[in-house]
C-alpha cells in the first residue's frame, strides 16, 4: 500500500512538473501558426504555399533565430511586430488598446441590440398614443381622418 501511494505520488510530480515542459519544435509550430507571412497571401507563416514566396522564408529563419537565443513568446512576437508590423500578428496581442479588438464586436454587438429594443419601444410607445388620439375624436372627424390617412398612404394612385 505504502510503496503504490509513493509510486502514484511519483507519477503525478512528474505530471505536473512536465505539464508546461514543450519541444522546441511544438513550440515553433505554436508560435508559427500565430504569425502570419507578410507577403499579402494572408495565409499563417507555416502554411504560406504562395510558389516563391519571397518573405516566409526570412520570417521563418527569424522566428528559428529567435527560438534558438531562448527569448520568451512575448519577446518574439514584440521583435516580429517591430520588424514586420503589427500586421504580422495572427491575433491582436491582449492589452492596452489591443482589447478594443477583442472587446468591440461584442460591445457594439450589445449596443446594436439595446438600440434596436429602444428603437422599437419608442416606436409602440408613439403608435399607442396616436391610436388613442385617433379613438379620442369624434366619431366623424375620426372617421375622416382615417379616410385622409388611406388616401395619402396608398401607393401608385
Amino acid at each position: 500500500m505504502y510503496r503504490r501511494s509513493l509510486q502514484l505520488l511519483m507519477v503525478v510530480f512528474v505530471a505536473f512538473t512536465m505539464l508546461g515542459a514543450t519541444s522546441p519544435s511544438a513550440r515553433f509550430q505554436r508560435l508559427g501558426h500565430d504569425l502570419m507571412c507578410t507577403c499579402g497571401c494572408s495565409e499563417i507563416l507555416l502554411e504560406c504555399n504562395h510558389v516563391g514566396c519571397p518573405n516566409s522564408t526570412r520570417e521563418i529563419a527569424d522566428l528559428r533565430a529567435q527560438l534558438n537565443t531562448g527569448a520568451s513568446d512575448a519577446d518574439i512576437f514584440k521583435f516580429f511586430v517591430a520588424k514586420y508590423g503589427p500586421t504580422v500578428l495572427a491575433e491582436p496581442v491582449r492589452g492596452g488598446f489591443d482589447d478594443v479588438a477583442w472587446v468591440g464586436p461584442f460591445a457594439f454587438l450589445l449596443l446594436g441590440i439595446v438600440l434596436v429594443l429602444v428603437l422599437l419601444r419608442l416606436w409602440k410607445k408613439r403608435h399607442a398614443q396616436l391610436a388613442s388620439a385617433a379613438d379620442n375624436l369624434p366619431s366623424q372627424a375620426g372617421a375622416a381622418l382615417r379616410e385622409r390617412i388611406r388616401k395619402e398612404t396608398r401607393y401608385g394612385e
